[in-house]
């Protein structure tokens, strides 16, 4: 018997700046966590989170996304996104109003708790991206993210909007997008019904401050390196606390920054 095709329940990603009669957009699942990215390049997504399991769940409609042009925000016949830094200085500034327009706009379906819904602007300078943001942001209703170009954005319109700045890292890329979907991908994995097994997420690294413990999986033998035998035992105990022990020498030896704020929440 051949079965009917879904149609309900599923998502598409849609862009903004079209009238929406003309807009062949399926909605997400009522209560779907969404991410609105303000981008010169929307073509960019959704790159990998439309693959494995940040896709499968994209097509379920447990979380949305949606892409939002800046180019039609910008002005003249060109629509200039950018001008030259005030001051002086290399490159070019995304235009306040230009942003301001596009921000305005990916308000719509949003709520105006920043704790409830994020405004983002990925940035080197911003406080770094960690498992903690992504637990807080995959909490909240969905998320806005600004992706960056050239020299920067105008400070005005950061400080208008009450965007956060978040880096993924030190270091720069030449735009924001990279980071807006590694981002996404670290928070939406957090979304119940994403993974499948919700422990999973709990084991992982930086989860519960610490790197993850090695992982093994058969042969048990391979290349003349077997499997350590505690983890070839049964004993879920043993494991357990091989598995513990373990996260806490690779931390202490990798991350050492990780490690200071391990030791200095067990001292509290």
């Amino acid at each position: 018997m051949t079965q009917p095709p879904k149609s309900h329940g599923r998502l598409s990603i849609s862009a903004s700046l079209t009238p929406r009669d003309l807009m062949a957009e399926r909605p997400a699942l009522k209560g779907a966590w969404r991410a609105k990215i303000v981008t010169l390049f929307p073509q960019a997504f959704p790159g990998v989170l439309g693959q494995s399991l940040t896709g499968k769940a994209l097509d379920q409609g447990l979380w949305a996304l949606e892409t939002i042009d800046l180019r039609p925000y910008g002005e003249g016949k060109h629509r200039n996104v950018d001008d030259t830094p005030a001051g002086g200085g290399a490159g070019m500034v995304l235009r306040a109003d230009v942003v301001h327009r596009a921000l305005s706009d990916a308000q719509e379906g949003t709520v105006p708790d920043r704790g409830d819904w994020p405004v983002v602007y990925l940035s080197p300078r911003g406080a770094p991206f960690t498992q903690a943001t992504a637990k807080r942001w995959a909490g909240a209703q969905g998320i806005t993210m600004l992706c960056g170009r050239f020299e920067g954005v105008d400070q005005r319109v950061l400080d208008h909007h009450q965007v956060e700045e978040v880096s993924l890292g030190d270091f720069v890329l030449t735009g924001g997008e990279i980071a807006a979907q590694a981002m996404i991908d670290a928070t939406v994995r957090l979304i119940p019904g994403v993974l499948g097994n919700e422990a999973s997420t709990e084991e992982e690294s930086h989860s519960n401050g610490l790197l993850e413990h090695p992982q093994y999986t058969r042969p048990a033998s391979w290349m003349g390196r077997a499997i350590p035998d505690v983890l070839m035992s049964g004993h879920h105990g043993e494991i357990a606390k091989w598995r513990h022990e373990m996260s806490q020498a690779l931390t202490r030896a990798r991350r050492p920054d990780l490690w200071a704020a391990f030791k200095s929440r067990q001292n509290d």
